[in-house]
Order: C-alpha cells, then structure tokens, then sequence
C-alpha cells in the first residue's frame, strides 16, 4: 500500500515544528469582530464610550440612555503564501529528511511573518513615549512603571496588560530585581509564552521588536499595551503541508511545501497601546 506523503513525513515535521508566534490572541490580540473575513473586511468594536450611569428614582426610575459605542472597518490586506518545490529525488539523498525541514521551515516563516505586521500595526496604531533616552539596568523598571501610568491615565485595565520586549530590553530586566522570573508564574501563563511579570505586566521578549523604528524614526524598545484594544483577524488559511505535485503537468517525482495565510491588525485606542522607543 503506497504510504502519503504526509504520513511519511508527518512524525518528523511533528517533532520539529516551531510555528510560534509571540503576539497570540488572548496574550496581546483578540479577534472580536462583526462580519465574515472572506468578504474582504469586518467591523471591529472601538470601545470609545462607556455605558452613562444616572440616579435612579423609585418612582420615576432611571433617565433613559442610547448606546453610541461605534465600529471601525478593518480591511483585510495581508496574503501571504509559503509554496516551495522539493525533488523527490534530492530528498532521497540528503539525510535528516529535508521534507520535514522546509515543513518546518514554512510554518517558522509565516509565523514570523505575521508577528512582525502585529509589531508594525503596534506602532502605527499606539502612543511613542516622549522619553527618548535609551534604557540601562537602573532605568528600566522606571520607564515600565511609566508606562503602567500612561495606561492607568488612559482608563485600561490593570489585569490583562503586557509588555513585548527587545532582547536587549530582555536581559536588562533579568538584571532587575524588580523582574520576577517565569519560574514563578502559573502553568496558564507560562503556555502564552510570558517569561515573567513586572509592575502588573506579563512580559514576552519579542525579536521582532529588535531594529524596528517608531513612526518618530526612534529605535523601539518596548510595547506596552492591552489586548482589548488591540484586534487581529486570522480566519482563513492553508497550515503547511506537503504536497504531491505528480499529476500537476510540470512536476515529475516532485512536492511542494505550500501554506497560506491571510490575516491583517487593527488597534482602535491609541492610548491603549505605550510605545518606549529611545533616539
């Protein structure tokens, strides 16, 4: 019986796959919307109003109030697609299946690909701090409770917050007897990828942050946000795979490793999102 390509690569790809992405929906994104993404766009609650509070009175009751909450449209602009042809017979004389590698490799790619649009759409949509000195191992804490500032100023709630960090910003924290090591938090949060908490944060370092400009052409640091405002739509999409391309009319004794995604950001509050970036 003649064995898939998929079977006779699946327990490899499965023991090597690092399709992660740091920026995941509940951590930093949600993915609350009205609409169906296939028609090209959807409609994203803003949350730009809360609900008025008025006396009541137990004979008259309560002034009546109309909800005024509004919509933004979100366009569904990123396509992207990984479809790269392997020789079967290539394969067959390299070791260490290098199928399974570029299955990987695909899933590796397109991850990073959308971490890095959520990283640009941060620092479109946020707030870049006025503070423009670089961070050291005495002013890290300082800038961060900063930040929880700027977000408590801005009315965002105190559970939920995170903060995405460069690697540099990373090992100045570890540095900081403030930070409190992931050893410490629970299993829940440990699976988010969270490497720890400080000043109501739980921080995720992100290598995406590393070499990126603010929109005042600074070098980022950090991003301080919450995910309530903060929205990803990512419903449709081919995870990588292997494909047979015998039969296809130009490929003979040959696969592909192919995966799509299609998915695009939007932040509705800009206060809801701190940007430190230093000159």
């Amino acid at each position: 019986m003649a064995v898939s390509l998929q079977d006779r690569y699946g327990s490899l790809v499965d023991a090597k796959l690092r399709y992660t992405i740091v920026q995941k929906v509940g951590s930093v994104w949600n993915n609350k919307y009205e609409g169906n993404p296939k028609a090209g766009a959807v409609k994203i609650p803003v949350r730009d109003t809360e609900a008025t509070v008025a006396a009541y009175s137990k004979t008259a009751g309560a002034a009546k109030t109309f909800t005024n909450g509004s919509f933004a449209t979100l366009n569904i602009t990123k396509d992207y697609a990984v479809n790269e042809v392997i020789d079967n017979y290539d394969v067959a004389s390299v070791p260490d299946n290098i199928v399974a590698d570029r299955v990987d490799s695909a899933g590796y790619s397109l991850a990073l690909q959308i971490n890095t649009d959520a990283t640009a759409a941060l620092i479109d949509g946020g707030t870049e701090s006025s503070d423009t000195a670089a961070l050291t191992k005495t002013t890290v804490y300082d800038a961060i409770v900063d930040a929880r500032t700027a977000l408590s100023t801005a009315k965002v709630p105190a559970q939920g917050r995170y903060i995405l960090v460069t690697p540099t910003v990373m090992a100045l924290l570890i540095k900081s007897p403030e930070f409190i090591a992931a050893s410490n938090l629970g299993d829940e949060v440990k699976e988010s990828g969270a490497v720890g908490r400080i000043a109501g944060f739980t921080v995720f370092e992100d290598a995406t942050l590393a070499g990126i400009k603010s929109k005042a052409t600074n070098d980022v640091e950090f991003i301080a946000g919450h995910p309530d405002w903060c929205c990803r739509v990512e419903e449709w999409a081919v995870e990588p795979h292997v494909q047979d391309l015998n039969g296809s009319g130009d490929y003979i004794g040959a696969c592909a490793v192919q995966g799509r995604k299609i998915y695009d950001h939007m932040v509705t509050k800009a206060a809801a999102v701190y940007i430190k970036a230093h000159a």
